[in-house]
């Protein structure tokens, strides 16, 4: 039976999936891993991929290969997001993939990211015909996409990330409410522009009773994982969780509150 890896190479983490056919349309993992590499730590203001994430993430794309043909995949498909889209050496980065991990690495615009994550979305989670907005928050850019059962009436991608915002607002350990409350400045103002600019039916689509509003990614996962209390994780539980909006100001409260050595242990 035939067994595709996919690798997504992220503003903060490296993510490897094998799969094989499941019989019905889809593929079922049968291996996934990742790991953390912050290859967009540093990129900005210069736009520069640095030395160090560049190297952490060489070798995590070599370690992902050996284990994508450990486990019988013959092919391997490499996508790079925010950091490596943005990026003004990006070429060379891509260079040094091909010579030293033996992997074409392709570096997708922002809505081509959204639509990626839509397909793996609709295969995680039952969406039923909608409408309902997806949000997939990165390392370097979040994306909007807006759909109404098959059809994407609209995506959008900002320059709003957990690592672009961190690095540019939070410099100390717990975060100051200060700097808190500019991170919440500067994203009530993207999202306010989003909302009235770049999704212009997402007006009328909230006000559809039915609107189902789905995120993903570590962010999202990591708050659903917290508030069940899963140890390890299991993202078979934490797909399709139920996250209130009280919930997640509550977890988001305590969160900031703690210093980075706590919250590293939860």
């Amino acid at each position: 039976m035939m067994r595709v890896a996919a690798i997504d190479l992220g503003t903060n983490t490296v993510r490897l999936v094998v799969g094989e056919p499941d019989g019905a349309g889809g593929f079922r993992p049968v291996f996934a891993a990742q790991e953390i590499t912050r290859l967009g730590q540093g990129l900005l203001p210069d736009r520069k991929l640095k030395p160090e994430p560049i190297r952490r993430s060489l070798a995590a794309l070599r370690r992902f290969r050996r284990a994508a043909e450990s486990h019988a995949a013959t092919r391997i498909a490499v996508v790079g997001t925010s950091a490596l889209r943005e990026a003004t050496n990006r070429e060379a980065f891509l260079a040094l993939a091909r010579r030293e991990a033996g992997l074409e690495v392709r570096a997708v615009s922002g809505e081509e990211e959204a639509r990626l994550t839509l397909l793996g979305v609709r295969a995680a989670v039952p969406l039923g015909r909608g409408p309902w907005l997806l949000m997939d928050i990165g390392g370097g850019s979040t994306e909007f996409l807006l759909a109404d059962g098959a059809e994407v009436r609209a995506t959008v991608s900002t320059g709003l990330g957990a690592v672009t915002l961190t690095e540019a607002h939070l410099k100390a350990d717990p975060p100051l409410p200060g700097d808190l409350a500019a991170v919440r400045d500067v994203v009530a103002s993207r999202v306010a522009r989003v909302r009235t600019r770049d999704l212009p039916d997402l007006v009328s689509a909230a006000l559809h009773p039915g609107l189902a509003f789905v995120g993903t990614a570590g962010t999202v996962t990591s708050l659903a994982a917290i508030d069940l209390a899963l140890d390890p994780y299991d993202p078979e539980r934490v797909n399709g969780h139920r996250l209130t909006r009280d919930r997640v100001a509550t977890l988001c409260g305590e969160l900031a509150s703690l210093p980075l050595a706590r919250r590293r242990r939860i």
